[in-house]
């Protein structure tokens, strides 16, 4: 964007542009990104008879991005992600226009990216789950290997953990062993209780039932001194092969294995958060309750899964009720 006939604002495109590669070394496919989406800027602007960065309104930049999501002859309508992209590129120009005393007002500031599309969470059907959590454990590995039944002991306790509280995989790796020993304790049936630190260094309380904690109890008792021998691990709960601790990334190896021998796809640590939550308002939970147990500031974020379950309602409104069958047929 340079060249001796340009206006104002293709030349402060150009100047934001030197800027981001010199100052802030933006990649160079950002860098293309944000010269695609200014040029394209210039050109609407141009359009709209306006070609001084000064005279630019809210009204053009919020008439942009609506130009944007509809698209023209030439453009596609972008999605909201893409268009968001650009509107980022533009208002990184005016900020810095501003800031460099191009022009005295910032139009682009109060223009807010779309929404993007709420995408709902991803809940396995119980019996999904049941079969995963069945893949794990001494059983699904050779009887010989005593190496492999004892990792996969911890293999099915750590999935337990992970379904039995919701907890996101960061938080269940970093458990110590006192943060459970409440829970491992109710073995025998009863409801204990796992210490998580979440996001911001939030504790929170989370009841464990009886099937982790018996999961807990047999890897504590029988495989955790076996992989703590060389000392490695400090106070850590989950600890990998060679004695330290299991990292987030080796979770995600451990749920990937057993999720493959189960033949449940599409599984990560977040899909058993999304599964427990869905799953205990199936059951009824309140969801103050199960904010409390996702560790969320907001209950905001926990209505997602109301979502879900309406939605679940209706797919069995929808095959089950006769009066639904006969309207779909029509």
């Amino acid at each position: 964007m340079s060249g001796a006939d340009e206006g104002p604002l293709a030349r402060l495109c150009g100047v934001y542009l030197d800027h981001l590669a010199a100052e802030r070394a933006l990649a160079d496919n950002t860098l293309s990104a944000y010269r695609r989406d200014l040029r394209r800027y210039d050109g609407f602007l141009a359009e709209e008879g306006v070609g001084d960065p000064d005279r630019v309104g809210p009204a053009q930049v919020r008439s942009f991005l609506a130009a944007l999501r509809e698209g023209d002859g030439e453009h596609p309508p972008l999605g909201a992600a893409s268009a968001g992209r650009a509107l980022a590129a533009v208002r990184g120009l005016h900020a810095f226009a501003l800031r460099e005393g191009w022009c005295g007002t910032d139009p682009a500031a109060e223009v807010a990216p779309p929404a993007p599309a709420m995408r709902l969470p991803k809940a396995l059907p119980l019996e999904d789950v049941e079969r995963l959590l069945g893949a794990a454990g001494p059983a699904a590995a050779p009887a010989s290997q005593e190496r492999a039944d004892l990792l996969a002991l911890r293999d099915r306790a750590l999935l337990e953990v992970l379904y039995g509280t919701g907890a996101r995989i960061s938080e269940t790796v970093g458990l110590d062993v006192d943060d459970v020993a409440e829970a491992a304790e109710h073995a025998d049936g009863g409801v204990g209780l796992v210490r998580f630190r979440g996001k911001g260094g939030h504790e929170r309380l989370v009841p464990l039932g009886s099937y982790a904690s018996r999961a807990l109890q047999a890897y504590l008792v029988r495989v955790r001194p076996f992989l703590a021998r060389s000392g490695r691990g400090g106070p850590a709960l989950f600890l990998n092969a060679r004695g330290g601790r299991l990292t987030r990334q080796g979770g995600w190896v451990v749920l990937g294995a057993v999720a493959e021998r189960a033949g449940v796809e599409g599984v990560s640590p977040h899909t058993l958060r999304h599964s427990f939550a869905t799953h205990l308002l199936d059951g009824g939970a309140d969801i103050r309750v199960v904010q409390e147990l996702l560790g969320h500031s907001s209950v905001t974020t926990t209505q997602v899964y109301t979502l879900v379950t309406v939605e679940h309602l209706r797919e069995v409104y929808a095959v089950s009720h006769p009066r639904a069958r006969r309207e779909a047929a029509r």
